[in-house]
């Protein structure tokens, strides 16, 4: 299906780039997670590639996101992308945060062969997920220092970062002053970065909002219940508006895999000139759900004064199990709930902490005696891993 619906853009904040709102992102359509030789690439997948990029750019999607550590995905681009105008395409790598300056310049240089381009528009620092990584990055000589040699060079024109970890290791990273940008997540079901965003719009840098289909409620797949809730919007069409109501979010990924997984955005555009009034009926009836399930006490409440993972007996991620539990239970993201959920204590970094699977209920209470919540966790806590325990999970990028 073609659509009519003009894309929209949005100042980048300080890097001045008009940025779509809605972003291609680069790691579903790739053929493999490692590395492999040119020729092992199947014909069909990179046809496949070639056309999601091109329906990307006639959408006015010329935004094109990838990364090092997406296997393929930037090889594969090579044989597009410098077919393109280059002015016309913003073109975005990262690169993971080393402990030298040469090995990040190192893994830099195989990501431009691959791409075979001369620059990319945007470079981040990718996955500065915790406090070695920033410190990494920002110490004397680190990886920030190196990518502004590559800026002097003329190969970078912005540098950013991207982040999975803590809205207190992201607020750092932010208030250091050092970026232009950031990838974050951000979305109706996490709402918890928000400080993050507000911080980077007061130094004006550009906000991506990470995997608002996939991280944000597996959209793609949703149960019935929030269909019903969404409706007359798809769930994927709230929450990209949700998201666009905030003129402090600039653009979402959408990680697509084939041409057609741009449609269902595009269609939530034909609401962009009057996002407010279009979305406020479908929140009050999601949030009055929620207080239904939960309590009201529950929902206004439950994120204050939680500890990071860290400061947990065992590591135990009490915040984001609790968010987990929270939309699983009220609105029956039970399948994302699983997906996510089985992840802790399987993606370092990623996704950071500890399952469930084993605490002590007087250790927890005192770790989280400030919340005004405390007296229910430890029953949260075991409810959410009956509920969402399955055999663990790897990230994407651990699979073969």
């Amino acid at each position: 299906m073609r659509y009519n619906i003009p894309m929209r853009y949005r100042r980048f904040g300080k890097t001045e780039l008009a940025m779509p709102v809605i972003s291609c992102g680069g790691m579903r359509y790739q053929h493999k997670w490692q590395d492999v030789e040119p020729h092992e690439i199947p014909a069909d997948n990179q046809a496949n590639l070639e056309a999601t990029i091109h329906r990307a750019i006639e959408l006015g999607i010329n935004h094109i996101e990838t990364a090092r550590g997406y296997g393929t995905s930037e090889m594969q681009l090579g044989e597009v992308l410098p077919k393109l105008k280059r002015d016309k395409i913003i073109v975005q790598t990262k690169v993971s945060p080393q402990a030298t300056p040469e090995e990040f310049l190192k893994i830099f240089e195989r990501s431009m062969k691959y791409l075979k381009l001369d620059f990319v528009d945007l470079l981040s620092l990718h996955g500065v997920n915790n406090q070695q990584l920033l410190d990494w990055s920002l110490q004397k000589n680190g990886c920030v220092a190196a990518a502004r040699q590559l800026q002097k060079q003329g190969r970078v024109r912005h540098l950013g970062f991207s982040t999975h970890a803590t809205t207190d290791v992201i607020l750092d990273a932010v208030n250091s002053g050092e970026f232009d940008y950031f990838n974050v997540h951000w979305y109706f079901v996490n709402d918890l970065n928000w400080p993050a965003i507000v911080a980077a719009q007061k130094r004006d840098m550009g906000v991506f909002i990470i995997s608002p289909n996939d991280k944000g409620g597996k959209l793609y797949e949703p149960p019935p219940k929030l269909v019903e809730l969404c409706a007359p919007l798809s769930p994927m069409e709230f929450n990209d508006l949700y998201c666009l109501a905030r003129p402090e979010v600039h653009t979402l990924s959408c990680g697509a895999a084939r041409p057609s997984d741009f449609d269902e955005h595009i269609r939530a555009l034909k609401h962009y000139d009057n996002i407010a009034a279009t979305i406020a009926p479908i929140e009050k009836r999601l949030r009055a759900e929620m207080e239904r399930v939960l309590g009201r006490d529950w929902c206004d409440h439950w994120s204050e004064n939680l500890p990071h993972y860290v400061d947990v007996p065992g590591q135990i991620n009490v915040s984001e199990i609790m968010r987990l539990w929270m939309y699983a239970k009220s609105l029956d993201l039970v399948t994302w709930g699983k997906m996510r959920y089985n992840l802790l204590g399987q993606a370092d970094h990623w996704f950071p902490g500890e399952n469930a699977a084993h605490f002590d209920d007087a250790k927890i209470r005192q770790v989280v005696g400030a919340s005004p919540v405390a007296e229910k966790i430890p029953t949260v806590l075991r409810e959410t891993h009956t509920m969402l325990f399955e055999a663990p999970k790897k990230r994407l990028s651990q699979s073969d």
